[in-house]
């Protein structure tokens, strides 16, 4: 597979201040897309989310996986996942985004939308291990969905539309001053799989 066959157009900044997050468009052909939302569907090892919520474990409709370098621990809303070694599959489209972004990645959170019923709240990727200001590339397979950022202070929206095959970065102070969010429709009836490849920094915690 060529990784350079399906050239990008790039939007260098979508955000009107306070960080900067690009978006390459489609980086992977409808062909290319199609191939890894299949093998991503069957291969990874996908989980409900879970989540805290007044003292109780919510599990979500959504599903999640989180693999890495290493069995990297990582916590967001309350809970903690450790990191299973890469595939094949993850690998390759790894070393795909890291040379259209010039940006090197130790670890990667997927999500699986079953359909536009499951989304995501407004939130920022801003948990304690990762690294700071660092880069967020996510990438795209299956529906196109709607992705909303919102200023901390300011409150002010932006909005694009996340397609097939697409890779979206956010880094510099994108999650210091904005939250991002998934929201749901009832128009969508397809699968999306998401993947966020981020770097875990390791601390000098015993615990880590």
């Amino acid at each position: 597979m060529n990784l350079f066959e399906h050239q990008p157009e790039i939007i260098e900044n979508i955000l009107p201040y306070d960080g900067i997050t690009s978006y390459y468009g489609k980086v992977f052909s409808e062909e290319e897309a199609t191939h890894y939302l299949n093998k991503l569907s069957s291969e990874i090892e996908w989980k409900k989310d879970e989540a805290v919520i007044f003292g109780k474990v919510i599990e979500t409709k959504r599903k999640v996986a989180w693999y890495g370098d290493e069995p990297f621990r990582y916590t967001y809303s309350g809970r903690t996942k450790t990191a299973l070694p890469w595939n094949k599959t993850l690998l390759e489209i790894k070393e795909k985004i890291e040379i259209l972004s010039g940006e090197t990645f130790n670890s990667c959170l997927l999500n699986l939308y079953h359909d536009g019923s499951e989304g995501m709240a407004y939130h920022s990727d801003g948990e304690k291990d990762l690294k700071k200001n660092g880069a967020i590339s996510s990438v795209s397979f299956g529906a196109e969905r709607k992705f909303n950022f919102k200023h901390k202070s300011t409150k002010e929206l932006v909005s694009l539309i996340l397609e097939n095959g697409s890779l979206l970065m956010m880094k510099d102070c994108t999650q210091k001053f904005w939250l991002h969010s998934l929201p749901t429709t009832n128009k969508i009836v397809k699968p999306r799989i998401s993947l966020t490849f981020r770097t875990i920094e390791l601390r000098n915690d015993p615990k880590i």
